[in-house]
Order: structure tokens, then sequence, then C-alpha cells
């Protein structure tokens, strides 16, 4: 029963870690594509719609699009991005930006490196707080079992 106790804390933690190590490699996907300063045109080739939630819980609404463009060596890259403006709709030409060694990792967002170093501070702080949470919960509930250890013989 107390392993129950330090399990659940310890895949909450590694779940955490997980999300935010992936976070933290999309943002620096996305300033590499923006201080690379490559530029090319790409059509949207299509765009669709996820949802999650329902029941209990809010819904939530994700918009996709997928671009293809050609690098400057002639390479024809197709890719997708999430959370694109809702104004690009099929057969829109916009401009991406893109890093000559990963080119397929391009992205159509304009540069905001204001934004993108605030919205990771926010989910640094988010994360922090969440392990530092369960971190504490563990140590707690470490140092409650062995009172009552001492308690009952």
């Amino acid at each position: 029963m107390e392993a129950f106790f330090y399990l659940l804390p310890g895949l909450m933690i590694a779940f955490a870690v997980t999300a935010l190590v992936r976070l933290l490699r999309r943002a620096r996907h996305i300033s590499s594509a923006w201080n690379s300063g490559l530029t090319a045109e790409a059509r949207c080739l299509n765009t669709y719609t996820t949802t999650s939630g329902g029941g209990e819980t809010s819904v939530s609404t994700t918009l996709h699009h997928v671009y293809e463009f050609t690098t400057r060596e002639g390479r024809p890259v197709r890719f997708e991005e999430s959370n694109g403006p809702r104004t690009v709709v099929t057969g829109d030409v916009v401009m991406v930006r893109y890093a000559a060694e990963h080119p397929e990792r391009a992205t159509a967002k304009p540069p905001q490196p204001g934004r993108l170093v605030a919205e990771q501070g926010c989910l640094l702080a988010f994360f922090g707080v969440f392990i530092a949470f369960c971190v504490m919960f563990m140590v707690s509930v470490h140092l409650g079992f062995g009172v009552i250890d001492e308690v009952m013989p």
C-alpha cells in the first residue's frame, strides 16, 4: 500500500518531465526556424480540426494545417502545424520559415520571440510547481509512514 503513494506521484513526475521536454524541444525548433533567415512560399494543402474532451470535461478544438513548400535546394517538403491562424484555408499561399538542416520543422507562424519566451516561462513555472508538489507529497508520505512505524511497533 505504501508503494502506491510513491508510484503514482513518480508517474506524474515522469509525465510532467516528458511533456516539458517535448514543449521545450518544439520551442527550440520554432526559434531555430525563425532565426535561420530562410523563407519560402508554402501552399496550404489541407486544414482539419481535432477535438478532445467532452462528457464531464470541456471540449477543446485544435486546428491543424498541412503545408508544402520547396527549399532553396529544390527539395519539396511537407509539414503539419497545429494552432495556426484560422484565416488560412486550403489553397492559400503563406510565408514559412525553416532551418536549412531541418526544413521539415518549418513554421508558418510569424516570428514572435517575446511571446515564445513568455509562453515557455509560464509552462516552466507550471511544471516546476507541479513537480515540486509531487515531490513534497512523496516526502510528507514518507515522513508520515515513518511516524506511524514509530507509534505502532
